[in-house]
This record gives C-alpha cells, sequence and structure tokens, in this order.
C-alpha cells in the first residue's frame, strides 16, 4: 500500500476479498471514502461481514469477470493474492480498468508460484524430491511480473510498474509451521492428505532439512509477491 500511495479519502473496490484481511488494512491505514469489497464465496463474505470493521465496508458476493458496478465508480481498484486464481485473468483486469475512473489506480499483487516461493513452496519443493506429483496451482506463469504486465497492457492501462516483495515466513517451531500446510482446502493439503504414512514422514524430513531452523527450535524461509500498479488512461 505505501509503494502503490493512494490518494486519500478515495473510493476503494478490493476484489477477491475472502474473508477481508486486506480490506481491513484499506480501511486502517488508506482513509478511504468508501470502501466496496467482493468475493465470489458467499461463505467467504458471510465471515467478513461479522469483522467488527465491516461496519464500514460494502461486501458482496460478485465475480471479478463480471463486476455488477458502473462504469468510473472507483478511484482504486486492487485485487491481493487472487489475479492468478481468476479463470478468465484478461477479461477480469478489463473489468477492474472499466470500473475505474479516468486517472484512477488499478493494481494487485500475486504469490510467486511461478519461483516456488509461495508460503507452500518447500511443501511443493519436498514432494517433488519424494518423486510424488503436485496439481499445478491456476495461474502460476501469470504469477510472473513480465505476465501481469503483459495482462495490464492488453487492458490498455498505462504508466505500469511492478516491484517483488520479499518476505521471511517464521514460525515458532516446525509443528506450527506443518499444521498450516495440512488444510483440507488447499492443493497442498489435498495431496498430504492422500501420502502413506511412510510417504508422508519422508515429506516431513524433506521438507525439514530445507528450512532455515534456529537454536530455539525456529524455523523459517523465504517468500515472495509480485506486485503491479497502473493507471487508467485520462
Amino acid at each position: 500500500l505505501d509503494w502503490v500511495d493512494p490518494p486519500k479519502d478515495a473510493r476503494w473496490l478490493d476484489i477477491g476479498c475472502g474473508t477481508g484481511i486486506f480490506t481491513e488494512l484499506v480501511v486502517d491505514t488508506c482513509s478511504p471514502t468508501t470502501v466496496v469489497a467482493n468475493d465470489p464465496s458467499a461463505t467467504q463474505i458471510e465471515l467478513a461481514r461479522n469483522k467488527p470493521f465491516a461496519q464500514k465496508v460494502d461486501f458482496r458476493v460478485a465475480d471479478a469477470q463480471m463486476l455488477p458496478f458502473a462504469d468510473n465508480a472507483f478511484d482504486v481498484v486492487a485485487s491481493a493474492l487472487v489475479i492468478n486464481f481468476i479463470p478468465d485473468r484478461a477479461r477480469a483486469i478489463t473489468e477492474m480498468r472499466r470500473v475505474a475512473r479516468a486517472g484512477g489506480v488499478v493494481t494487485g499483487y500475486v504469490w510467486d508460484f511461478a519461483a516456488n516461493l509461495s508460503p507452500t513452496g518447500p511443501v511443493r519443493i519436498g514432494l517433488s524430491q519424494i518423486g510424488t506429483k503436485t496439481p499445478l496451482v491456476s495461474g502460476t506463469e501469470e504469477s510472473r511480473p513480465e505476465a501481469l504486465s503483459s495482462l495490464f497492457a492488453e487492458a490498455g492501462l498505462q504508466d505500469i510498474a511492478t516491484r517483488t516483495i520479499d518476505v521471511t515466513m517464521s514460525f515458532p517451531n516446525f509443528n506450527d509451521f506443518w499444521q498450516t500446510q495440512k488444510a483440507s482446502y488447499s492443493p497442498t493439503g489435498k495431496v498430504i492428505a492422500a501420502l502413506s504414512e511412510t510417504d508422508r514422514e519422508k515429506l516431513i524430513e524433506a521438507v525439514r532439512a530445507s528450512m532455515l531452523a534456529s537454536r530455539d527450535g525456529s524455523v523459517a524461509y523465504s517468500a515472495r509477491a509480485n506486485a503491479i500498479k497502473a493507471h487508467v488512461p485520462g
């Protein structure tokens, strides 16, 4: 958000808001006039609506590929960790441009799945090491900065800029990390659940060996997101 440098008192649209984690950051740090947030999952939207900050946001169930908003309705249109998962990404970016005003900002960021630098990267690499095929994450190639730039350019956006955001994923211990990777709704979590006990132990050892461990038992590894911002022609 600091890099995007959005205007104060802006009208915001958060696309693919999920349970509202990024939406809350916008509310707390960007001094918006209005915030609208949408997600195709009614369950996610219901969870977001029950959070304390939700009274400041208009949450809606809506598809990024067919936004139910008027042309030129927002000053800033953003999408956090979502663009690569949208089936028709080109259409979604075109929709983002449509609902942003002339001179408005269109921005987003995604995990760098192409470089295996997502939060699930160590597990995906470990699965490969033990000879288990992992499902390809939707839009993996489109998570690269060059691909994101092409999508934005094809939508007619201008002043396109990209940057990488490198972060350290850290956990008090390996078991805490491992619990986050076993989520039943994630592709890697489903693969882990389907492994035999022997293969699961092999995977755990391979992943543990790849991570930085401290004397206190905490573990850490690197992850990276690729961010992009652009303007609607004025």
